[in-house]
């Protein structure tokens, strides 16, 4: 049983029964997690009951599903687990959470409880990593330039007209964030020649990166191309602003697959505006962006609508991780992607 006073739970794994999973992700969704493979294993663990994360918003209705459930499969739109809700789920020994952040999802109640958690964001890191490489190579390359120039309608010579651009292979990237996402970008610039800094004021002593370490200004004075895998906290908020994106030399590029608060996104449109620098996004202030947004009109930019994630590949490795998680709680192993609140801190 949970407790939820404050006092923290042994959170054992169920001995004498199967299981009792809820899955819940969102209808859209679920396929692409849970493919047929992946659920045999989920019924192979035990008993898994599905419920949209839709149907599950009133408290009546999380109670009526929650109540027995020994283990929640999570993902965006699950309600938030405070005080009522865990009191609503007394028999929940384990959470994993097949996104990644886990911000909307729990309260200072459930770290109290003492309720094991994990997630699945690993999955995710060399989806947006690759994004951010296919962003690197298309500025450097002016892919876009050239593209825009041709639909837009332009002469032949006129489309052409661009400047020249720029082979991977020993440009000078700069990475802003260490992250797991961050790595998987170094090691594919690397692997293509290209001359990588990185400014992560939490790299430690004696690790791989730490002979590539920048200040910011000087990443961004010194940069090809900078590309953001930072997480979303209080301290990255407006990390990047007017005073750094000046900084970039004239022709650079600006390359943002994990959130846009950590970038003062007016001062970067003006930026690009201008034409002095490109950029290629996934993320934005206001998502949906609105078809009216002035981001949407420029040439000199690459937009994706914050799908970098979300891959074919990205959702089964997600569902995989699921399922060796609970399997590892159930043999009364720790969680291999087990977060603590200390954790969550310094993620986005």
């Amino acid at each position: 049983m949970n407790n939820n006073k404050g006092v923290a739970s042994t959170s054992s794994p169920p001995t004498a029964t199967r299981l009792q999973i809820l899955l819940s992700i969102p209808d859209a969704e679920r396929a692409a997690f849970i493919s047929p493979e992946t659920r045999a294993a989920l019924d192979g663990l035990g008993e898994v009951t599905e419920v949209a994360p839709a149907e599950l918003q009133s408290l009546g209705a999380f109670s009526a599903a929650a109540a027995d459930k020994d283990a929640f499969i999570t993902a965006w739109g699950f309600p938030r687990l405070d005080a009522e809700h865990l009191a609503a789920a007394p028999n929940l020994k384990c959470v994993v959470h097949a996104a990644s952040s886990l911000h909307a999802l729990v309260s200072e109640d459930f770290w109290a409880a003492g309720i094991p958690i994990s997630q699945a964001g690993a999955a995710m890191a060399p989806a947006v990593a690759e994004l951010s490489l296919t962003f690197t190579l298309n500025l450097l390359r002016r892919v876009h330039r050239l593209d825009h120039g041709l639909r837009s309608g332009a002469n032949w010579d006129d489309a052409r007209n661009v400047q020249r651009a720029r082979e991977i292979s020993g440009a000078r990237i700069g990475v802003v964030g260490a992250s797991r996402t961050g790595r998987r970008y170094i090691e594919a610039c690397r692997a293509l020649g290209a001359k990588v800094s990185v400014f992560d004021p939490y790299i430690p002593t004696g690790d791989s990166l730490e002979a590539s370490s920048a200040t910011l200004d000087d990443l961004m004075a010194h940069s090809d191309v900078v590309a953001v895998h930072a997480p979303a906290t209080p301290e990255t908020a407006g990390l990047i602003g007017a005073a750094e994106l000046a900084l970039l030399p004239d022709g650079a590029a600006f390359v943002n697959t994990a959130r846009s608060t950590i970038v003062d996104m007016e001062a970067l449109y003006k930026e690009v505006h201008s034409g002095r620098i490109d950029a290629a996004l996934d993320v934005f202030d206001e998502e949906p962006l609105p078809a009216s947004d002035p981001w949407r009109s420029l040439p000199n930019v690459l937009l994706t609508p914050h799908l970098g994630g979300a891959t074919v590949d990205s959702r089964r490795r997600a569902g995989g991780i699921v399922v060796d998680e609970l399997r590892r709680f159930i043999g009364g192993q720790p969680m291999e992607h087990a977060l603590t609140r200390a954790d969550l801190e310094r993620m986005g």
